[in-house]
């Protein structure tokens, strides 16, 4: 039967609600998300969503620009300041987006380009053309693996300079290290490395989609200072913004990537995220320390007590993480599809995530071996390390003693009721997830 306009307008409304209320009462813990804050949500709302403004500031090709060229140009130079940069393009639609933008400038279809494979933590936009990865399907680039150690949940130093050295050998070498990824707990070796790549002629990116936020705070390594020729950013991740993309470089690559951004990769650029990318980045200048180093405490905190709890949280040689995210193998207790449903009924949202040995030991990525947490989200609504001790417990209520989800929800949304509101930020005038009607 034919859906009926007026119900399936109203309906839609009716399940965004249903959304705002659900995400009221429950623990926001997916490592590739974070909660704006009402002043970015009122630059998203703008009349600038409903525009086009190709090109670069002051060089559009449509009329219509003098105040988006203006709020662009601040959000460039404020992207610049928050990072101690020298160039920015704050055009990219989003974090893959970025990395088109990075795999556009410094390679060629046919180049080798090397990355983290997906289970230790790389981005599907680095993956081989086999498995659909934008770097292999959408550039043509071969991709070869880093080493990695799991013991140390990092690249291998050594065997990746072997490796570099017999891929140059036998005519492969690299155009391209892609740094970074969406599983990323501890700083990579960018200083070790970055050397060794230069000798054969290869230029490095950093994927700092997840971690730019504890970059901007100078709670994480700090790619572009420590000798990457770019960095990717997502803007929504530790970075607090709308959902966007940001590459940073030096300016002897800025044509270059500005060419590589529009026309090559973007037309219209989101003009109204643009200015939410904006306003983030003040509250980042003003608040961002603060912000990033709560982070980083409630991070290690939270995998503390898991630990404690009897999870298996990876990187325990380490202590656990570095920055926003742990993972945790719970084969113990079930595979990660199972586990993630069972929290998400207990209104504690966070993902499956692949382990760097679950291929091999025959798991694949719908029912991986693990979990991801992150806190960025948690800790912008103001939780600390005592939260996240209160986190870890409702977790092993679910996961461990096996407890009632629906039980163990009810409790969660009765401890959220003391965070309500968007902290690190100039104004909260609003509970962080109040549906704002406009009709």
């Amino acid at each position: 039967m034919a859906m009926q306009p007026r119900e399936s307008y109203q309906r839609v409304f009716e399940l965004l609600q249903a959304h705002h209320e659900w995400f009221s009462g429950a623990l926001p813990l997916i490592a590739s998300e974070n909660i704006p804050s009402p002043a970015v949500k009122e630059a998203i709302l703008s009349d600038f969503g409903n525009r086009y403004a190709e090109g670069w500031t002051g060089e559009r090709v449509y009329a219509g620009c003098r105040y988006i060229d203006q709020v662009e140009q601040i959000c460039i130079d404020l992207a610049k300041q928050l990072f101690q940069v020298d160039f920015a393009d704050v055009r990219p639609i989003s974090g893959v987006c970025a990395n088109l933008v990075a795999y556009t400038t410094f390679t060629t279809p046919g180049d080798t380009m090397m990355a983290l494979a997906i289970p230790a933590g790389g981005h599907i936009s680095m993956g081989k053309k086999e498995f659909g990865g934008t770097a292999g399907s959408v550039r043509g680039l071969n991709v070869e693996y880093f080493p990695f150690d799991t013991e140390e949940m990092n690249i291998d130093i050594d065997t990746t300079e072997k490796k570099i050295k017999k891929l140059a050998a036998e005519g492969k070498k690299p155009t391209l290290a892609m740094f970074g990824g969406s599983v990323l707990p501890f700083p990579h070796p960018i200083k070790e490395l970055v050397p060794i790549l230069q000798e054969h002629g290869a230029k490095s990116c950093y994927d700092a989609a997840h971690v730019a936020g504890l970059v901007a705070g100078h709670q994480f390594q700090d790619p572009m200072h420590e000798g990457a020729d770019a960095m990717t950013c997502s803007t929504h991740k530790t970075l607090p913004g709308p959902q966007g993309g940001l590459i940073l470089s030096r300016p002897e690559n800025a044509e270059k990537i500005k060419k590589a951004t529009f026309p090559g990769n973007v037309s219209n650029h989101h003009l109204h995220h643009l200015a939410g990318k904006a306003i983030m980045f003040a509250e980042m200048l003003a608040y961002g320390r603060e912000y990033a180093a709560q982070i980083v405490k409630n991070s290690k905190a939270l995998a503390q007590a898991l630990h404690e709890l009897g999870f298996k949280v990876l990187g325990e040689k380490k202590g656990f993480t570095k920055s926003h995210l742990l993972v945790a193998d719970i084969t113990k207790y079930g595979d990660g599809k199972t586990i993630e449903k069972k929290l998400e009924d207990a209104n504690i949202i966070l993902n499956r995530n692949l382990l760097p040995y679950d291929i091999k030991e025959g798991r694949h990525f719908e029912a991986p071996g693990g979990i991801r947490c992150g806190v960025s989200e948690v800790t912008r609504l103001g939780m600390k390390e005592s939260e996240m001790k209160e986190i870890a417990q409702l977790m092993y209520r679910v996961v461990v003693k096996g407890d009632d989800p629906t039980k163990v929800g009810k409790n969660v949304n009765e401890f959220r009721k003391e965070f309500t509101r968007v902290q690190y930020a100039f104004e909260s005038t609003r509970d962080a997830y109040e549906y704002i009607q406009l009709r």
